[in-house]
Protein backbone atom coordinates (compact mmCIF):
# COMPACT_ATOMS: atom_id res chain seq x y z
CA UNK A 1 0.00 0.00 0.00
CA UNK A 2 1.60 3.37 -1.03
CA UNK A 3 2.02 5.72 1.89
CA UNK A 4 0.14 8.89 1.84
CA UNK A 5 2.43 11.35 2.88
CA UNK A 6 5.83 10.02 1.77
CA UNK A 7 8.56 11.19 3.52
CA UNK A 8 12.52 9.16 2.95
CA UNK A 9 15.79 10.28 3.96
CA UNK A 10 19.50 8.57 3.43
CA UNK A 11 21.70 8.79 7.11
CA UNK A 12 25.03 7.99 7.02
CA UNK A 13 26.36 5.90 10.05
CA UNK A 14 30.20 6.92 10.77
CA UNK A 15 32.45 5.83 13.36
CA UNK A 16 35.60 4.63 14.17
CA UNK A 17 36.63 0.83 13.35
CA UNK A 18 34.21 -1.33 16.30
CA UNK A 19 32.09 0.97 16.70
CA UNK A 20 28.75 -0.65 16.65
CA UNK A 21 27.89 0.71 13.37
CA UNK A 22 26.82 -2.68 11.92
CA UNK A 23 25.11 -3.71 14.92
CA UNK A 24 22.92 -0.51 14.72
CA UNK A 25 21.71 -0.67 11.33
CA UNK A 26 20.57 -4.71 12.29
CA UNK A 27 18.99 -3.07 15.01
CA UNK A 28 17.02 -0.21 13.50
CA UNK A 29 16.11 -1.99 10.27
CA UNK A 30 15.09 -5.09 12.74
CA UNK A 31 16.82 -7.68 10.42
CA UNK A 32 20.41 -8.52 9.83
CA UNK A 33 21.79 -6.86 6.58
CA UNK A 34 25.16 -6.28 7.62
CA UNK A 35 27.64 -9.04 9.39
CA UNK A 36 28.75 -8.21 12.66
CA UNK A 37 32.38 -9.69 14.15
CA UNK A 38 34.93 -8.47 16.80
CA UNK A 39 37.73 -7.77 14.14
CA UNK A 40 37.69 -4.40 13.24
CA UNK A 41 37.23 -3.55 9.78
CA UNK A 42 34.65 -6.07 9.38
CA UNK A 43 32.64 -3.96 7.18
CA UNK A 44 34.30 -3.82 3.89
CA UNK A 45 31.79 -1.64 1.55
CA UNK A 46 28.78 0.50 1.87
CA UNK A 47 25.86 -1.25 2.38
CA UNK A 48 22.22 0.18 3.22
CA UNK A 49 19.72 -1.12 5.58
CA UNK A 50 16.34 -0.04 4.96
CA UNK A 51 13.70 0.52 7.63
CA UNK A 52 9.52 2.00 7.42
CA UNK A 53 8.18 4.05 9.73
CA UNK A 54 4.38 5.18 9.20
CA UNK A 55 4.55 6.63 6.24
CA UNK A 56 8.35 7.25 6.46
CA UNK A 57 11.58 5.48 4.62
CA UNK A 58 14.83 6.10 6.59
CA UNK A 59 17.49 4.43 4.73
CA UNK A 60 20.88 3.71 6.46
CA UNK A 61 24.44 3.52 4.80
CA UNK A 62 26.40 1.30 6.94
CA UNK A 63 30.12 2.64 6.09
CA UNK A 64 33.24 1.13 6.83
CA UNK A 65 35.45 2.16 9.59
CA UNK A 66 37.10 4.67 9.47
CA UNK A 67 40.94 4.66 10.27
CA UNK A 68 44.54 5.73 9.00
CA UNK A 69 44.39 3.34 5.69
CA UNK A 70 47.83 1.16 4.83
CA UNK A 71 46.69 -0.76 2.63
CA UNK A 72 45.14 -0.86 -1.17
CA UNK A 73 41.95 -2.33 0.59
CA UNK A 74 42.12 0.13 3.48
CA UNK A 75 42.08 3.68 1.28
CA UNK A 76 39.24 1.93 -0.84
CA UNK A 77 37.76 1.13 2.16
CA UNK A 78 37.86 4.66 4.20
CA UNK A 79 36.90 6.28 0.57
CA UNK A 80 33.67 4.55 0.56
CA UNK A 81 32.83 5.32 3.95
CA UNK A 82 33.40 9.06 3.49
CA UNK A 83 31.54 8.60 -0.15
CA UNK A 84 28.77 7.13 1.78
CA UNK A 85 28.63 10.53 3.92
CA UNK A 86 28.78 12.68 0.98
CA UNK A 87 25.69 10.70 -0.17
CA UNK A 88 23.88 11.44 2.36
CA UNK A 89 20.99 13.60 4.37
CA UNK A 90 22.25 12.87 7.62
CA UNK A 91 24.84 11.95 9.87
CA UNK A 92 25.34 10.15 12.50
CA UNK A 93 28.83 9.80 13.61
CA UNK A 94 29.06 6.77 16.54
CA UNK A 95 31.46 6.57 19.43
CA UNK A 96 31.80 3.51 21.23
CA UNK A 97 31.99 5.22 24.89
CA UNK A 98 33.94 1.93 26.37
CA UNK A 99 36.69 2.48 23.94
CA UNK A 100 36.86 6.42 24.57
CA UNK A 101 37.70 9.52 22.09
CA UNK A 102 40.31 7.48 20.09
CA UNK A 103 42.87 9.04 17.72
CA UNK A 104 40.44 7.50 14.90
CA UNK A 105 37.03 9.16 16.31
CA UNK A 106 39.24 13.06 16.03
CA UNK A 107 40.37 12.76 12.86
CA UNK A 108 37.08 11.99 11.60
CA UNK A 109 35.85 14.83 13.49
CA UNK A 110 38.56 16.93 12.33
CA UNK A 111 37.44 16.09 8.56
CA UNK A 112 33.91 16.80 9.10
CA UNK A 113 34.79 20.33 10.56
CA UNK A 114 37.42 21.44 7.62
CA UNK A 115 34.18 19.88 5.16
CA UNK A 116 31.89 22.14 7.14
CA UNK A 117 29.15 18.77 7.52
CA UNK A 118 27.13 17.88 10.79
CA UNK A 119 26.06 15.05 12.11
CA UNK A 120 24.08 13.61 15.39
CA UNK A 121 26.79 12.18 18.05
CA UNK A 122 25.26 8.95 18.98
CA UNK A 123 27.56 7.44 22.17
CA UNK A 124 27.08 3.59 22.44
CA UNK A 125 27.72 0.73 24.44
CA UNK A 126 26.59 3.20 27.58
CA UNK A 127 26.30 0.28 29.66
CA UNK A 128 29.35 -0.28 29.71
CA UNK A 129 30.78 3.24 31.66
CA UNK A 130 29.41 5.28 34.30
CA UNK A 131 26.87 7.43 33.97
CA UNK A 132 29.35 10.54 35.03
CA UNK A 133 31.98 8.98 31.96
CA UNK A 134 29.24 9.16 29.17
CA UNK A 135 28.49 12.74 30.21
CA UNK A 136 32.05 13.74 30.22
CA UNK A 137 32.36 12.06 26.42
CA UNK A 138 29.01 14.14 25.72
CA UNK A 139 30.36 17.32 27.33
CA UNK A 140 33.55 17.20 25.44
CA UNK A 141 32.34 16.31 21.98
CA UNK A 142 29.50 18.69 22.38
CA UNK A 143 31.87 21.58 22.49
CA UNK A 144 33.52 20.71 18.64
CA UNK A 145 30.51 22.56 17.32
CA UNK A 146 29.19 20.03 14.70
CA UNK A 147 26.71 18.31 16.42
CA UNK A 148 22.78 18.77 16.55
CA UNK A 149 21.89 16.22 18.61
CA UNK A 150 22.82 13.86 21.31
CA UNK A 151 21.57 10.30 21.64
CA UNK A 152 23.00 8.17 24.50
CA UNK A 153 22.13 4.01 23.00
CA UNK A 154 23.15 0.51 23.46
CA UNK A 155 23.23 -0.86 20.40
CA UNK A 156 23.65 -4.34 21.16
CA UNK A 157 21.12 -4.18 23.84
CA UNK A 158 18.34 -2.06 21.91
CA UNK A 159 18.26 0.92 24.72
CA UNK A 160 17.66 3.91 23.52
CA UNK A 161 17.63 2.92 19.79
CA UNK A 162 14.01 3.61 20.06
CA UNK A 163 14.46 7.08 20.31
CA UNK A 164 16.92 7.64 18.00
CA UNK A 165 14.56 6.35 15.34
CA UNK A 166 11.62 8.30 16.14
CA UNK A 167 13.77 11.29 16.33
CA UNK A 168 15.51 10.29 12.63
CA UNK A 169 11.97 9.58 10.94
CA UNK A 170 10.43 13.02 12.39
CA UNK A 171 13.29 14.70 10.91
CA UNK A 172 13.05 13.28 7.26
CA UNK A 173 12.26 14.98 4.33
CA UNK A 174 9.29 14.73 2.24
CA UNK A 175 9.60 12.51 -0.88
CA UNK A 176 8.96 9.55 -2.60
CA UNK A 177 10.34 6.39 -1.33
CA UNK A 178 13.19 4.57 -3.24
CA UNK A 179 12.85 1.17 -2.42
CA UNK A 180 9.59 -0.96 -2.24
CA UNK A 181 8.08 -1.24 1.51
CA UNK A 182 9.27 -5.01 1.89
CA UNK A 183 12.97 -4.32 0.84
CA UNK A 184 15.17 -4.42 3.84
CA UNK A 185 18.49 -4.20 1.83
CA UNK A 186 20.16 -3.22 -0.86
CA UNK A 187 22.76 -6.51 -1.25
CA UNK A 188 21.74 -9.20 -3.10
CA UNK A 189 21.00 -12.29 -1.93
CA UNK A 190 24.34 -13.68 -3.64
CA UNK A 191 26.58 -11.01 -2.03
CA UNK A 192 24.88 -11.52 1.66
CA UNK A 193 25.43 -15.60 1.97
CA UNK A 194 28.82 -14.49 0.86
CA UNK A 195 28.79 -11.85 3.52
CA UNK A 196 27.68 -14.37 6.09
CA UNK A 197 30.18 -16.88 5.31
CA UNK A 198 33.12 -14.35 5.69
CA UNK A 199 31.35 -13.19 9.62
CA UNK A 200 30.76 -17.10 10.42
CA UNK A 201 35.17 -17.58 9.29
CA UNK A 202 35.73 -14.30 11.06
CA UNK A 203 34.15 -15.79 14.09
CA UNK A 204 35.41 -19.05 14.38
CA UNK A 205 38.90 -17.86 13.67
CA UNK A 206 39.22 -15.00 15.28
CA UNK A 207 43.22 -14.45 15.94
CA UNK A 208 44.68 -17.34 13.80
CA UNK A 209 43.22 -15.78 10.41
CA UNK A 210 44.71 -12.41 9.26
CA UNK A 211 42.69 -10.21 7.16
CA UNK A 212 43.82 -11.79 3.80
CA UNK A 213 40.13 -13.55 3.11
CA UNK A 214 37.43 -13.28 1.32
CA UNK A 215 34.69 -14.76 0.19
CA UNK A 216 32.68 -15.23 -3.17
CA UNK A 217 29.34 -17.10 -4.28
CA UNK A 218 30.47 -19.04 -7.11
CA UNK A 219 26.96 -20.14 -8.35
CA UNK A 220 23.35 -19.72 -7.38
CA UNK A 221 20.92 -22.72 -8.37
CA UNK A 222 17.28 -22.50 -7.33
CA UNK A 223 15.43 -26.07 -7.19
CA UNK A 224 12.30 -27.04 -7.81
CA UNK A 225 11.83 -28.29 -4.20
CA UNK A 226 11.98 -24.73 -2.91
CA UNK A 227 15.22 -25.13 -1.84
CA UNK A 228 19.30 -23.42 -2.94
CA UNK A 229 22.27 -24.76 -3.86
CA UNK A 230 25.17 -22.24 -2.96
CA UNK A 231 29.17 -22.94 -3.63
CA UNK A 232 31.18 -20.21 -2.43
CA UNK A 233 35.19 -19.90 -2.66
CA UNK A 234 37.06 -19.01 0.05
CA UNK A 235 40.28 -16.71 -1.04
CA UNK A 236 43.36 -16.81 1.03
CA UNK A 237 47.12 -15.79 0.02
CA UNK A 238 49.23 -18.79 1.19
CA UNK A 239 48.67 -22.33 1.31
CA UNK A 240 49.19 -22.11 5.46
CA UNK A 241 46.26 -20.09 5.80
CA UNK A 242 44.02 -22.59 3.32
CA UNK A 243 45.30 -25.38 6.19
CA UNK A 244 43.78 -23.10 9.12
CA UNK A 245 40.38 -22.89 7.21
CA UNK A 246 40.33 -26.06 6.63
CA UNK A 247 41.18 -27.93 10.05
CA UNK A 248 42.06 -31.06 10.88
CA UNK A 249 40.37 -33.36 8.66
CA UNK A 250 38.31 -31.09 6.97
CA UNK A 251 36.46 -30.42 10.62
CA UNK A 252 37.13 -26.51 10.65
CA UNK A 253 35.45 -25.87 7.20
CA UNK A 254 32.95 -28.38 8.03
CA UNK A 255 31.83 -26.22 11.00
CA UNK A 256 32.38 -22.92 9.46
CA UNK A 257 29.80 -24.31 6.58
CA UNK A 258 27.05 -25.77 9.00
CA UNK A 259 27.04 -22.49 11.08
CA UNK A 260 26.98 -20.55 7.73
CA UNK A 261 24.18 -22.59 6.34
CA UNK A 262 21.70 -22.44 9.72
CA UNK A 263 21.65 -18.69 9.22
CA UNK A 264 21.44 -18.49 5.72
CA UNK A 265 18.18 -21.10 5.91
CA UNK A 266 16.85 -18.13 8.38
CA UNK A 267 17.46 -15.12 6.44
CA UNK A 268 15.97 -16.65 3.53
CA UNK A 269 13.46 -18.97 4.68
CA UNK A 270 14.05 -21.15 2.99
CA UNK A 271 16.63 -25.02 2.72
CA UNK A 272 20.01 -24.08 1.50
CA UNK A 273 22.51 -26.61 0.15
CA UNK A 274 25.79 -24.73 0.34
CA UNK A 275 29.06 -26.00 -0.62
CA UNK A 276 32.53 -24.42 0.35
CA UNK A 277 35.53 -24.12 -1.65
CA UNK A 278 38.77 -23.18 -0.30
CA UNK A 279 41.30 -21.68 -2.67
CA UNK A 280 45.30 -19.71 -2.90
CA UNK A 281 45.11 -16.38 -4.84
CA UNK A 282 48.01 -14.35 -4.21
CA UNK A 283 47.70 -10.81 -3.22
CA UNK A 284 43.94 -10.95 -4.63
CA UNK A 285 44.10 -7.59 -2.70
CA UNK A 286 45.41 -5.86 -5.69
CA UNK A 287 42.84 -7.73 -8.04
CA UNK A 288 40.97 -5.04 -9.46
CA UNK A 289 37.96 -7.49 -10.17
CA UNK A 290 37.51 -8.20 -5.98
CA UNK A 291 37.04 -3.97 -5.54
CA UNK A 292 34.52 -4.27 -8.43
CA UNK A 293 32.63 -7.15 -6.74
CA UNK A 294 32.77 -4.94 -3.67
CA UNK A 295 31.73 -1.88 -4.71
CA UNK A 296 35.13 -0.26 -4.10
CA UNK A 297 37.09 1.96 -5.87
CA UNK A 298 40.36 0.05 -6.37
CA UNK A 299 42.44 3.49 -7.26
CA UNK A 300 40.77 5.49 -4.10
CA UNK A 301 43.43 7.83 -2.39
Amino acid sequence: MSPQNPKCGFIAVLGAPNAGKSTLVNRMVGTKVSIVSPKVQTTRSRIMGIAVMDDVQLVFIDTPGIFEPRRRLDRAMVSAAWSGASDADFTLLLVDVEAGIRRDTKAIIERMKKEHKRAHLILNKIDKVPKEKLLEFAKELSEEGIFDEVFMISALKGKGVKDLLAHLASTMPEGPWHFPEDQVSDMTERLLSAEITREKLYLQLRQELPYATTVETETWEDRDDGSVKIEQVIFVERDSQKSIILGKGGQQIKKLGSQSRLELEEILDRRVHLFLFVKVRENWGDDPERYRDLGLDFNAK
